[in-house]
């Protein structure tokens, strides 16, 4: 059982969804990292994505753009990204994951690129841009690391796609829940709750994380009473990385708060 799989397993024994955070790694700078990612932990937070920056991110929104650009202008390159998971598990045993498109994985090198997620303690991967038709060698260097594959599905996934993706994926089915590329929005469509409905009794044993456009407890308390076995929320707290850039102390109090926020919505048993 993987430490993704031993933390879904955990939360359902406390009646609670999986709070999953995103954040964009080297935003504002590398030497910051650490420390946001520490707050949301300790706000909170189950799982922990950090999202590897790439010139050409095609699925997010303006926010995650804006700090991938921060990121990038501050020099952050993919191995600042497994030094700093280094550095987190030392501190924490919280799950990390990485999230990243496939040019950067190929400019590293898939072999080099996985054993250097093995050597860092990476829980799982997710590759927005990399087919499941194309990702048989992926698949089997994540699995020689002991890395999970999650992969994600979307409100145009047909049933019989569903089944090819849920037989590769691992840790978590990542569920888009609506049109359109990553961002906060200050209302969930119904349209997007009656997707985890149908999705919850589909996916079978793989858990299921929601995410675009989660940004308040209310969404979240919604999403998982509604059948999602965690939440994926990453602009909300991009944005407030980039409004207290140049106070890291404030942006780590307000981080965490958030995140403490978000989590105590994710408690079903109460």
């Amino acid at each position: 059982m993987t430490r993704i799989s031993e933390k879904f397993t955990e939360l359902r024994k406390r009646r609670e969804g999986a709070l999953i955070a995103y954040i964009t790694v080297g935003d504002p700078n590398s030497k910051e990292t650490p420390r946001l990612i520490g707050a949301l932990i300790e706000g909170g937070a189950d799982i922990v994505e950090l999202g590897i920056a790439f010139s050409d991110p095609i699925a997010d929104g303006p926010t995650i753009q804006s700090a991938v650009g921060r990121s990038l202008a501050s020099g952050t390159r993919p191995l600042d990204a497994f030094k700093i998971a280094q550095t987190i598990n030392k501190q924490y045993d919280t799950p990390l994951v990485l999230m990243t498109y496939f040019n950067p994985v190929y400019r590293f090198g898939l072999t080099k690129f996985l054993q250097q997620a093995k050597e860092s303690k990476i829980s799982g991967l997710i590759v927005p841009d990399l087919p499941i038709e194309e990702a048989t060698e992926y698949r089997k260097e994540c699995l020689a690391a002991n890395v999970d594959t999650i992969f994600l599905a979307a409100p145009s996934t047909s049933p019989s796609r569903l089944k090819q993706i849920l037989a590769q994926t691992a840790g978590y089915l990542y569920l888009v829940s609506m049109y359109g590329v990553t961002g906060a929005r200050s209302t969930i469509p119904d349209s997007a709750i009656n997707l985890v409905k149908n999705y919850h009794t589909a996916v079978g044993s793989v858990p299921l994380a929601v995410g675009f456009g989660i940004s308040t407890p209310e969404q979240v308390q919604r999403l998982i009473r509604s059948g999602a076995d965690g939440v994926i929320v990453g602009s909300a707290f991009v944005n407030l990385i980039a409004e207290n850039s140049r106070n890291i102390d404030s942006a780590v109090s307000e981080l965490k708060n958030l995140a403490g926020q978000l989590k105590a919505a994710t408690r079903t048993g109460e």
